[in-house]
């Protein structure tokens, strides 16, 4: 549909953003549901709160660490001992016995060091937003979470950033503080310029050649990249990270981009190629098509994300992220537990 990315400005002048202003005392994402806007402050103070407000809202939902990735005793080479009766014998190190002339085994490692990569979209169809944020403050808060959700007991953590104009790769490390450096270098990502469109699609594939450790593969974008035939242009590199790497989509969507709202004769403005169209929003009947044009995108979206065998996860604007996070974090552990997953 033509409107599917286009943002909407109002032709009388309305609040379009809820978000805090200095000295007004609401602390950014702190209980209203909303993450904070990394525009109207130091970087480093929002993201302190933000990650206050996901410990308090998430610790406790991941305790224990997960399961190494090849099932038994693991894959990786480790170091020889002698051998004793009752070692497995497909183990022996041949190498070593020859040298030594006594039966050694050679012991193994379980790989059960997570490695996350996170490929954030922050083209310009995200600076957006007429609820309690812009989609790149959701986006950005988002990311803040798969940290605080992944990054322990040594795991690591990188990004692919793009934004349409530029692509930034931040190495794989561990630890909290390299997360916390990752997600400030995240936040300071020029904005991309109008007339530049996103390339989700290369950003994806970027991780695929050369082949990375297999581990868990986080996508935060709206999802509205589109070749000539109009379907999908980021299906197909997804699915084929999904052969070695567990996948997990998190959209983020405003409640403008699902239905419009009644306000007479609207100028639209495509924030990646430019073009402007007049959009009459008094017509019911226009309304309508709209609102199914975009039900079926995004019904469309998410069942690419079920081709890929990705989990799904959907931010809005206008609703209280965190709980969301929190639903889809129970709903997984339940199912992963053998219990009823919605």
């Amino acid at each position: 549909m033509i409107l599917r990315r286009r943002t909407a400005e109002p032709a009388e002048p309305e609040p379009a953003r809820h978000a805090p202003t200095p000295g007004s005392g609401i602390d950014p994402g702190s209980g209203d549901g909303a993450p904070p806007n990394f525009a109207e402050g130091p970087a480093d103070v929002l993201l302190q709160r933000l990650e206050l407000t996901i410990r308090r809202r998430l610790d406790g939902l991941l305790q224990g660490d997960h399961l190494g990735l090849v099932p038994g005793s693991g894959s990786e080479a480790g170091d020889s001992r002698t051998y004793h009766p009752g070692d497995d014998v497909r183990r022996m190190d041949w190498p070593v016995t020859a040298r030594t002339l006594v039966p050694h085994v050679r012991e193994t490692v379980a790989d059960r060091e997570l490695e996350t990569w996170a490929v954030v979209d922050l083209s310009a169809s995200l600076d957006f937003g007429t609820a309690r944020c812009q989609k790149r403050d959701l986006a950005i808060a988002g990311l803040a979470a798969v940290s605080h959700l992944t990054v322990r007991g040594g795991n690591r953590l990188g990004a692919v950033v793009t934004t349409g104009e530029r692509v930034d790769r931040y190495p794989a490390a561990s630890g909290r503080l390299a997360a916390d450096r990752l997600l400030r270098a995240v936040v300071a990502t020029p904005r991309a310029t109008g007339g530049r469109r996103g390339d989700l699609a290369a950003a994806l594939e970027s991780l695929r050649r050369p082949q990375r450790r297999r581990g868990l593969v986080v996508v935060v974008s709206d999802f509205l990249g589109s070749d000539a035939r109009g379907t999908a242009d980021w299906e197909r590199p997804l699915r084929g990270l999904s052969g070695r790497h567990e996948l997990l989509a998190i959209e983020v969507v405003d409640p403008r981009e699902l239905e419009l709202p009644d306000v007479g004769l609207l100028t639209v403005v495509d924030p990646e190629s430019g073009q402007t169209m007049e959009v009459p929003t008094g017509d019911a009947e226009f309304r309508a098509r709209f609102a199914a044009g975009a039900a079926a995108q995004r019904a469309e979206v998410a069942a690419a994300l079920r081709r890929a065998g990705a989990g799904h996860l959907q931010l809005r604007t206008d609703r209280d992220w965190l709980m969301d996070v929190v639903r889809f974090v129970a709903d997984r552990r339940r199912a992963g537990s053998g219990g009823a997953s919605r």
